[in-house]
């Protein structure tokens, strides 16, 4: 089947585009996060109930990413995607007039369900732009925009509100989902979502899929039981001042960018080992942080070993899913997140749960033991017999 390709500048044009909305839709997901006390100390409102702004999102965008991507399976990714865009465009500015806790509730719900069919669709649009041989270096790419978000998006956007007021850095985001639509609108060709390469997976694989899947939910319940509390744990346990914890959340960030980002170029040349090596890692960093949390130097090794495998965990596992989708890879890609952002709402609550029973380092325990499950998973699937190669599903 014969597709119509852009001209080259126009395909890195789009793919920038790309990298910027996920960029955004990254940020709008986590900046309630800097934003928690003037959000509601002008919406008066708890600090737990603007945290469910955050909590709220994730567990969105885990019920409706499979759904979503089943209802548009047949409409071109062009369309898609502007409608997306258009999307989050309208629940930013939305968000940023509003002027009642619900009314901000009901925007970032929109925000949600439109980032839930992005990361479905995304994928399998950028790859099928550019070359086979490379798609591991178009999913790094994506990814570091995304851990981008961490690290220089909410920062950012927290510095922005707090000279300002919350609802600015919000009216941002709509700004720069604009551009992401525009490129896209008009530089993007109108094709059928089942044409290109990228459409179906490399190397068809039910059971694959399946361990991939598995992992996925297990290493993000594992990151997050942790992760979540991780203020807490460096207080706490390690007695760091908050000043020193703020930079030290700094350097978790860095250290996720840097992990992305090293991982991206190993990704078409070891798919799998570089899946199974930052699962690993994250539960060393985890199972580390437990043991030896009252040691400030050995703290700062292993948390900056945790926050170089999160964000590689992520794009192994949506890389894994554009060669071993048993069908279509917007459907397999829309599983993943799916199951990371199912992952990371249990993980929290887990955490939660585990506080008051065997306090913080119980769920750096418990996340460490499920990041490890999660590399067994992997690492006993390769000890299995060949499965045989499914044809790719229409």
């Amino acid at each position: 089947m014969v597709t119509t390709q852009p001209a080259p500048w126009h395909r890195f044009a789009v793919l920038v585009a790309l990298m910027l909305a996920a960029f955004t839709f990254n940020t709008a997901e986590n900046l309630p996060i800097g934003l928690l006390e003037l959000i509601s100390d002008d919406l008066r409102v708890s600090l737990s109930a603007v945290g469910y702004l955050v909590t709220g999102y994730g567990v969105t965008v885990a019920v409706a990413s499979l759904p979503l991507a089943h209802a548009a399976r047949a409409v071109p990714r062009r369309h898609v995607l502007t409608a997306l865009l258009a999307a989050l465009i309208v629940s930013s500015l939305a968000a940023a007039l509003a002027t009642s806790y619900w009314t901000l509730f009901a925007a970032r719900l929109l925000t949600a369900l439109a980032q839930a069919l992005f990361w479905a669709v995304m994928g399998p649009v950028a790859v099928g732009l550019f070359a086979p041989g490379i798609r591991g270096r178009v999913v790094g790419a994506l990814s570091v925009a995304g851990s981008l978000a961490l690290v220089l998006g909410v920062p950012a956007g927290t510095w922005l509100g707090r000279q300002s007021a919350w609802p600015v850095p919000l009216a941002v985001l709509a700004g720069l989902g604009l551009v992401s639509l525009v490129t896209i609108a008009v530089l993007l060709p109108t094709s059928r979502p089942e044409e290109g390469h990228a459409a179906h997976g490399t190397a068809p694989d039910g059971r694959r899929f399946r361990t991939v899947l598995a992992a996925t939910t297990l290493s993000a319940t594992g990151a997050f039981a942790g992760y979540t509390y991780i203020v807490k744990f460096l207080g706490d346990v390690s007695g760091f001042s908050r000043s020193t914890v703020s930079a030290l959340l700094m350097g978790f960030g860095v250290a996720c960018l840097a992990g992305v980002t090293i991982t991206g170029t190993l990704l078409d040349r070891f798919p799998h080992a570089a899946l199974t090596t930052a699962v690993a890692t994250q539960a060393v960093g985890m199972l580390g942080l437990y043991a030896t949390g009252t040691d400030r130097t050995a703290t700062v090794v292993f948390l900056v070993l945790m926050g170089g495998a999160l964000g590689p965990v992520f794009m192994a596992t949506q890389n894994e899913m554009l060669h071993c989708a048993p069908g279509r890879t917007d459907m397999a890609l829309a599983a993943n997140s799916g199951a990371y952002n199912a992952g990371i709402a249990a993980g929290a609550s887990l955490g939660g749960l585990l506080l008051p029973l065997a306090d913080v380092r119980g769920a750096f325990l418990a996340g460490g033991l499920l990041s490890a499950g999660a590399c067994a998973v992997l690492l006993g699937e390769r000890l299995l017999p060949a499965a045989k190669t499914a044809a790719p599903a229409a």
